[in-house]
């Protein structure tokens, strides 16, 4: 991929514990696309930072979107329309609700799949990630950027 990278990438931990998916998954989207940073530059440099996310099992929606929305995807085979309620998903994958919001929020262009590879959701407290001292960001409250960063 032919993009500029500028500046030090910075690695960030998010706890998402009582927190509405929507919610959390826009204050998350601006973080992996560099809009929080004042070099952002859309179409030339890539300055976006890596996201851990974890206790994804214990996200939760408003009003009765557990048993209302719907996730489908279609096989390619005649009749290969599969249709999933948000709960069953959550039970057989617990990132998978957290990562699909924060996804579809992305842009839709090429740098899409390499913003998605910055981020890292786990279902429990343990992530692999603790040697590089991720900055701990609290999304409904102020923001954490730049605050304990050693350059």
């Amino acid at each position: 991929m032919n993009h500029l990278r500028a500046g030090p990438r910075l690695w960030y931990i998010v706890d998402a514990r009582d927190m509405v998916v929507g919610r959390l998954a826009s204050t998350i989207v601006p973080i992996l696309i560099g809009k929080h940073k004042p070099i952002h530059a859309p179409p030339q440099i890539d300055c976006g930072d890596n996201v851990i996310i974890v206790n994804a099992k214990d996200v939760h929606f408003t009003g009765k979107k557990w048993e209302q929305k719907k996730y489908r995807h279609h096989t390619g085979y005649h009749g290969g329309l599969k249709e999933f309620v948000a709960e069953k998903k959550h039970d057989l994958d617990p990132t998978f609700v957290l990562k699909t919001a924060i996804s579809r929020m992305l842009p839709k262009n090429k740098m899409r799949k390499v913003r998605e590879g910055r981020l890292h959701v786990y279902s429990g407290s343990e992530h692999p990630f603790s040697t590089v001292k991720p900055i701990p960001y609290d999304p409904l409250g102020f923001d954490a950027v730049y605050k304990n960063v050693d350059y």
